[in-house]
């Protein structure tokens, strides 16, 4: 396992960017495992010989199982003004997903209204009549293929419960290892081959354009999948 300095894709005096391993979670929760939130509190804490608590604001969340890249603000404007982009949608995302089955077609964007199961920590497709249900929106397209599985590039334009997860189970591609969603079989780390890929975004004070690419997991099936990117 990586060191996070190995870790680190982007940082500077507002913003730090991790490339989160398959199944670390990212912030606290029930189950008291340390989480990517506190590993980046002590980094700072230790690099910058900061005396006292850390500040370090979570900008957004990937779900425990996926890896990719997590951004975190340094400062509390950062945050401030990072969280507002996400919710202007001024923060791009693009994930890869590894799925057995090949999509209907080749690309395409799927616009489907999902709801949140909270009892079963899981998300469903219906319909716009059902008040609960909030519209999800992304696109693929197929960029890679191996023997046994697609390559798909995911671009996100909305950030609903397990969308990614639940829209492309929907078109009968569960991402691989995802029990929850209807892949047969667990990966042996728990993760899923879902991977935030690529951020991009204005930066909060500099306002200069920021991209920054996740390197995929060292884990199989994903080396395979190293030269379609």
């Amino acid at each position: 396992m990586k060191n996070l300095s190995d870790r680190i894709l982007y940082e500077d005096n507002h913003l730090l960017i991790v490339n989160k391993l398959p199944s670390e979670i990212v912030q606290g929760d029930k189950t008291g495992d340390i989480c990517l939130l506190d590993d980046v509190k002590e980094y700072i804490k230790v690099k910058y010989n900061k005396p006292g608590n850390v500040f370090a604001g979570l900008v957004h969340r990937i779900d425990r199982p996926v890896s990719g890249a997590v951004l975190f603000a340094k400062t509390s404007k950062a945050l401030s003004r990072m969280t507002e982009k996400v919710k202007d949608r001024d923060f791009h995302k693009t994930y890869l997903a590894l799925v057995k089955n090949h999509p209907p077609k080749e690309s395409d964007l799927l616009e489907d209204y999902i709801v949140k199961n909270e009892k079963m920590n899981k998300s469903f497709v219906t319909t716009s009549a059902n008040k609960e249900a909030k519209l999800a929106r992304l696109s693929y397209r197929v960029i890679g293929r191996s023997d046994n599985f697609y390559l798909l590039e995911i671009e996100l334009f909305t950030g609903r419960h397990h969308q990614i997860r639940c829209q492309l189970a929907n078109i009968g591609c569960p991402i691989k290892g995802d029990l929850k969603y209807g892949y047969p079989r667990s990966n042996p780390d728990a993760s899923i081959c879902l991977h935030a890929y690529r951020i991009s975004f204005e930066h909060p004070t500099l306002k200069t354009p920021v991209e920054v690419v996740a390197p995929l997991p060292e884990t199989m099936p994903w080396p395979a999948f190293e030269e379609f990117l």
